[in-house]
């Protein structure tokens, strides 16, 4: 089965790209006319040279690897699954959040299904000026909820986080979104990682996009999921080099969560939290088949936003707090050093490189920058056929997301032109504005506390 879809999927887009080249050399343009390797190597330099190794050949070779592996894995995830039901820990997990009433009964009804069963479930309502309070109040009375706190000023989501772990009993953390939802063995999964390395002191969970079809705008963010969170995060988990831990879905052994001081205030508390262990000397991992489920934004503007608050964080905390992380101090890890730098080369430094590529492509090749882009646009396409059969190959839900396959021609705008361009305005404000201190996602008075902890 897994043969037959790579290689409808792989074959797909040949059609297409001979029917469009062949209609372009019809008229005798003077690109495509004389298209031979060198000339397509030497133009799109920028996508085989610095997109492709990172983004495609090393997924391909890691994947490959970790279906070929499957047996061993096996084996070792049933004797860390025997250990941990042996064992029965606690599991404290925490749901930090702001007028997300509406959000919470799906949330415990999930959890209520779940393989592992002892855990206890404490929402931490940050300040909310709906019916929240309500809502979680009748969740805590019907046994839904075992502890509910009502902030009555809001703090911002790592104060709330962190007023959760004070509540909170367990050996272990798992922190939710309010929004999600949890397939049957999630926690089960997300709990793994911890008996298989005993050095593992946190773990990402896999998270997908709920409302998959509900506008073009989710759809392609399903699609990005599928190919950033799933495949890119297994990658880079492998090479030990996984850097963010979702906020939307993380787990974290108790005592090193207290050790290292919890969740700084502020925005970008995911991959905060992530390099104050990865500093403290522990592993983080990224546990793939432990999937979560979250909403994303329906429309444009809100999903433009969101990315900007994301890309702020990147240099927030990767080139401000977190650089002694780069430099060669008596707490050095080339692993640690590594894995920074991967995330500030791919997300920020590349970014300005390929403004430069575009001008160099509009200035050299004026008079024909149509065919220029259509090439460019059918390489990205081949290359999203190739990334999606990746996806496809360790995807749990392949019958339902192989849908998405049909929207991969509008991806190469998605990724390679507004994503970008989102994380080029981001990373901007925040390197000359400081953005992110004056972002209204997190409270006032947070943002000027942080601040002055960076003065």
């Amino acid at each position: 089965m897994n043969e037959q879809i790579i290689d409808m999927l792989l074959n797909a887009p040949r059609y297409l790209i001979n029917m469009i080249l062949d209609a372009y050399r019809d008229i005798e343009v003077c690109f495509t006319r004389n298209l031979d390797i060198w000339t397509i190597l030497h133009t799109y330099w920028y996508l085989f040279f610095i997109e492709f190794p990172r983004y495609y050949l090393l997924e391909i070779i890691i994947c490959i690897s970790y279906k070929m592996h499957w047996r061993t894995r096996m084996r070792n995830n049933a004797v860390a699954r025997m250990l941990l039901f042996t064992e029965r820990p606690l599991v404290s997990i925490i749901v930090p959040g702001k007028n997300e009433g509406q959000h919470i009964y799906t949330l415990v009804k999930s959890l209520r299904e779940q393989t592992y069963q002892n855990y206890e479930v404490i929402v931490i309502d940050d300040g909310s000026d709906d019916a929240t309070p309500l809502f979680c109040r009748d969740l805590e009375r019907n046994g839904y909820i075992d502890k509910f706190l009502r902030m009555s000023v809001r703090g911002g989501k790592a104060s709330a986080a962190n007023a959760g772990l004070r509540l909170s009993k367990g050996k272990y953390i798992v922190h939710l979104d309010a929004d999600s939802s949890l397939d049957r063995d999630a926690i089960e999964k997300i709990l793994i990682p911890f008996y298989l390395d005993p050095k593992v002191k946190g773990v990402g969970g896999c998270v997908k996009v709920r409302n998959t079809w509900d506008t073009i705008c989710t759809t392609m963010q399903s699609l990005e999921y599928l190919k950033t969170i799933q495949v890119g995060r297994m990658v880079t988990s492998a090479l030990e080099i996984y850097h963010i831990i979702s906020g939307a879905f993380g787990a974290f052994e108790r005592e090193t969560l207290e050790s290292v001081g919890g969740w700084d205030i502020g925005p970008g508390l995911d991959g905060d939290i992530t390099q104050k262990l990865r500093k403290a000397g522990h592993k983080v991992k990224f546990a793939n088949e432990a999937i979560c489920l979250t909403n994303v934004p329906t429309k444009w503007y809100a999903l433009f936003k969101q990315r900007k608050r994301w890309s702020r964080s990147l240099v927030r905390f990767r080139l401000r707090k977190h650089r002694d992380m780069l430099l060669p101090n008596k707490n050095f890890s080339f692993v640690n050093w590594l894995s920074n730098m991967e995330s500030i080369m791919y997300d920020c430094v590349f970014n300005y490189v390929w403004v430069l590529y575009i001008f160099g492509l509009i200035f050299q090749y004026t008079d024909r920058l149509f065919e220029i882009l259509l090439v460019g646009w059918l390489i990205r396409y081949f290359f999203a056929v190739i990334a999606f059969s990746i996806v496809m190959l360790v995807s749990e839900r392949r019958h339902e997301e192989s849908m998405i396959f049909f929207y991969l021609p509008l991806s190469t705008f998605y990724t390679g032109y507004f994503l970008r361009i989102c994380r080029l305005i981001g990373h901007t404000s925040e390197l000359f504005f400081f953005r992110s201190y004056k972002d209204n996602w997190n409270p006032r008075k947070t943002s000027i506390a942080a601040q002055l902890e960076r003065q």
